[in-house]
C-alpha cells in the first residue's frame, strides 16, 4: 500500500463517515480510551526512507517495527534518547513508529533527555480529506510557526494517519554506572531533588519499596567522579542492563505486579507532578521516575480520590491500566482546553473519522 492508495480510502472513509481505528501492532491498544472502528493497518508503511548518522537524523515510515529501527541505530552506536517503551502487541510485534508518536510514551531517561516530542522532527500526516501534508524537517531551525509535527506526539492518531517521521538520534553514552540507595520515600525524594540542581550526569532514576536507583551516563571522567561523589552500592551492568530495559518496557517486577492487581479490580494510575511534590500518601504501592515527576500507583482507590491527590500536588493523573476506564482515561479538560482540542480536531480530521474517542470519548 503507497500513499495514494491510503489517500483514496481516506477520501472514501471521509464521504462514508466510516470511523477508522489507525493500528500498528496494536501494541498501546490498552492505552487511553478503548479503540473503535473499522482497521486501518500502517504495517505496509515499512522501511527507513534515509538516515544520516553525521547529521543525527532518521527518516522512518509509521508501520516500521520499533525493534528493527533501534537495531540500525545501534549498529551505529547510536539511539532514541527519549526510550519509548516496547510493549508485546500482535503478532508478537512490539510497536511500530507510528505508535511510538501517537501516544507519545518516553521510558526512564525522559527527565534528563527529553520526551518524544522533543525529538520529533518532522512527519509526513494524511489528513481527514486525504491530503497529503509534509511538516517541520530534519533539524529543528526548519521549524516555523505552529509545529505541527510536536502535535501529533501523544495525539493518539486523532488527528490523521502518520505515514513517515523524521527523528533526532544520539550517540550512546560513553560511559554508564548504575547506583543503589536505601531510602524510604520522603527522603528519596528530597535526594532528588538535591541533585537535580547539582551538575551530576543523572540519566535516569528510580524509587520502589525503599531502594532509589540512578542510572549515570556520559563522560568516563563525569561518571567516575559522581559514583565517587554520592556513594551508595555499586550494581553491575549484567544486573543494571535488565533492571533499566524492564522499567522501561514495563516488564519489571512492579508492572508484573501491577497487572495481577489490575486484573483483581484494582487500577494502575501515571501521575505527572513537579518533581518537588512531596510524598504523596495513597493507599497502594508506588513506582517513582523522572526525578520524582512521574509516579506510578497502583491502588484500589476510587478515581475521584486519585485525582484529587494528584492535582493538590500541582499535577494531573491518567489512569493507565484497568478493567474499567468508566472515570475517563485522561484528567478531565478545563473548558478553554477542551474548545482547542475540538477546533484543532475539526481542522485535520472535519468529518470526525480518526480514532474516535481514544483521548476523550467527545472527540
Amino acid at each position: 500500500m503507497n500513499f495514494d492508495d491510503l489517500q483514496a480510502r481516506l477520501q472514501e472513509a471521509g464521504k462514508a463517515g466510516t470511523p477508522l481505528r489507525v493500528t500498528g501492532h496494536g501494541s498501546k491498544d490498552f492505552y487511553g480510551e478503548a479503540p473503535r472502528g473499522e482497521v486501518l493497518s500502517t504495517l505496509a508503511l515499512n522501511g527507513i526512507t534515509a538516515y544520516e548518522p553525521s547529521e543525527l537524523f532518521i527518516s522512518v515510515l509509521a508501520g516500521t517495527p520499533l525493534a528493527d529501527v533501534e537495531a540500525r541505530l545501534a549498529q551505529q552506536r547510536q539511539r532514541f534518547a527519549f526510550e519509548p517503551p516496547r510493549f508485546a502487541g500482535g503478532p508478537g510485534g512490539s510497536g511500530t513508529v507510528g505508535g511510538m508518536v501517537a501516544a507519545g510514551l518516553s521510558g526512564p531517561s525522559r527527565a534528563a533527555l527529553g520526551s518524544v516530542r522533543d525529538h520529533l522532527l518532522g512527519a509526513v500526516l494524511i489528513n481527514g480529506r486525504g491530503e497529503l501534508l509534509n511538516f517541520g524537517g530534519t533539524v529543528m531551525k526548519n521549524v516555523a510557526g505552529f509545529d505541527v509535527s510536536r502535535a501529533l506526539a501523544g495525539s493518539m492518531g486523532q488527528l490523521g494517519l502518520i505515514a513517515e517521521v523524521t527523528l533526532k538520534v544520539l550517540p550512546l553514552p560513553a560511559a554508564g554506572a548504575t547506583l543503589r540507595f536505601d531510602l524510604a520515600q520522603s527522603a528519596a525524594l528530597q535526594a532528588l531533588n538535591a541533585w537535580g540542581g547539582q551538575p551530576l550526569p543523572i540519566e535516569a532514576s528510580a524509587w520502589w519499596d525503599g531502594a532509589l536507583v540512578l542510572r549515570l551516563a556520559g563522560a568516563q571522567a563525569a561518571v567516575e567522579a559522581a559514583t565517587a561523589r554520592l556513594g551508595g552500592d555499586l550494581i553491575p551492568a549484567e544486573l543494571a542492563e535488565p533492571f533499566w530495559t524492564g522499567l522501561r518496557d514495563q516488564s519489571d517486577e512492579f508492572f508484573v505486579g501491577a497487572e495481577r492487581a489490575v486484573a483483581g479490580g484494582a487500577r494502575l494510575w501515571r501521575l505527572s507532578l513537579p518533581s518537588t511534590a512531596p510524598e504523596l500518601k495513597l493507599h497502594g504501592e508506588q513506582l517513582i521516575e523522572w526525578g520524582g515527576a512521574q509516579r506510578w500507583v497502583v491502588t484500589p482507590l476510587e478515581p475521584a480520590a486519585v485525582r484529587e491527590a494528584a492535582a493538590g500536588a500541582g499535577g494531573h493523573a491518567t489512569l493507565f491500566r484497568a478493567l474499567d476506564k468508566g472515570c475517563g482515561a485522561f484528567a478531565p479538560l478545563s473548558a478553554p482546553l477542551a474548545a482547542i482540542h475540538k477546533r484543532l480536531k475539526a481542522s485535520f480530521d472535519p468529518h470526525g473519522v480518526f480514532n474516535p474517542g481514544r483521548l476523550y470519548p467527545h472527540l
